[in-house]
């Protein structure tokens, strides 16, 4: 069975209904329908396994923010793994919304990236199924870099769109919105020209179907 994380949270819809809308309505459409109940489950196998890979590399004391934090789940899942400071970002104010009901005592940003800005660095980025929705993810991988971590900070982040993930080559037609689609290895050269070092490259959370969701790592350095 091939694993459709983004388009089987559109069953119940018209295609058609999003055709016109950007990235950030269609989520807030999730979020009204209480489709991203159903996001946090279908991405916590790989969420789990990218904290695993990166928490150890960071300091006991840390801070974080989850860029595209949807209703906050990792920023509460980050709380209860130590983070002495954490907050959330999203594009869907339906999202942050949402959040901000779940988690009342949470810090949730709603900001368009990649213009909006943190109002301090982090040790600690995390990002989960956002980056692609940017005509340019480069450019945020550099902002993040420059910009949102302290020196030494890593940014860990997923995509399940990738070229080598064949099924998810078809998902910007079937959700209608832009999504950049680049290789494994264009990923990793992004990550390198935005100026982080010590880049791990993992796919994680393979099943039958699903070649894994892509993970970067990398530490700031300047």
């Amino acid at each position: 069975m091939p694993f459709y994380p983004i388009t089987r949270f559109i069953d119940g819809f018209h295609q058609g209904y999003f055709m016109a809308m950007d990235a950030t309505e269609v989520f807030s459409q999730w979020a009204l329908a209480g489709k991203d109940e159903g996001m946090e489950r279908g991405h916590a196998p790989s969420v789990s396994q990218m904290l695993d890979l990166v928490l150890p590399k960071c300091p006991d004391a840390f801070e974080a923010i989850d860029l595209g934090c949807g209703n906050g789940w990792v920023v509460r899942l980050l709380s209860k793994l130590g983070a002495t400071h954490v907050e959330g970002v999203d594009g869907s104010l339906e999202m942050i919304e949402k959040a901000k009901v779940t988690d009342s005592n949470g810090i949730y940003s709603h900001g368009l990236l990649p213009d909006w800005r943190p109002s301090q660095k982090f040790d600690l980025v995390h990002s989960m199924e956002f980056l692609y929705y940017l005509k340019d993810p480069e450019e945020m991988l550099a902002i993040i870099h420059d910009e949102w971590l302290n020196d030494g900070g890593f940014l860990v982040a997923g995509v399940d769109h990738y070229a080598e993930h064949e099924d998810s080559l078809g998902w910007p037609e079937h959700v209608g919105v832009h999504m950049t689609t680049l290789t494994i290895e264009e990923w990793t050269s992004a990550m390198s020209k935005a100026g982080f070092c010590d880049i791990e490259i993992h796919q994680v959370a393979k099943k039958e179907g699903f070649p894994g969701t892509l993970v970067m790592l990398g530490r700031a350095s300047r």
